[in-house]
């Protein structure tokens, strides 16, 4: 099983920038993709961003153009750098592999990120 570890979240203003990390226990170059998630109170998780084992990479509408994806196949991280911030991007990240949309690693604890002023 994969085992994710994620890192980076903090308390910004609105407009602000945060970059979240995701370790994972096995080489970044196994997994078909790797995406991150959120989870705000009282709303079910929904995926953020995916990046695939091509590079290639795909986001949620309410996201585009303020969040990127990356991969670092030699740090065995992926990361989210995350834009003028809104206050309706708080929630808790995760992140996780998946293979073709089955999610194929376990949950971790999450980062928290709070926009606000």
């Amino acid at each position: 099983q994969v085992h994710v570890v994620e890192s980076g979240g903090a308390l910004v203003q609105p407009g602000g920038s945060l970059q979240l990390s995701c370790a994972t226990s096995r080489s970044i170059d196994d997994f078909y993709a790797i995406g991150w998630y959120r989870q705000a109170p009282g709303k079910q998780r929904e995926l953020v961003a995916r990046i695939f084992f091509t590079g290639e990479s795909n986001y949620a509408d309410s996201v585009k153009g303020r969040f990127t994806i990356s991969r670092d196949a030699a740090e065995n991280t992926v990361s989210l750098q995350m834009n003028n911030l809104k206050p309706e991007d708080t929630a808790v990240y995760y992140c996780n592999t998946d293979h073709r949309g089955t999610i194929t690693g376990d949950w971790g604890q999450g980062t928290q990120v709070t926009v606000s002023s």
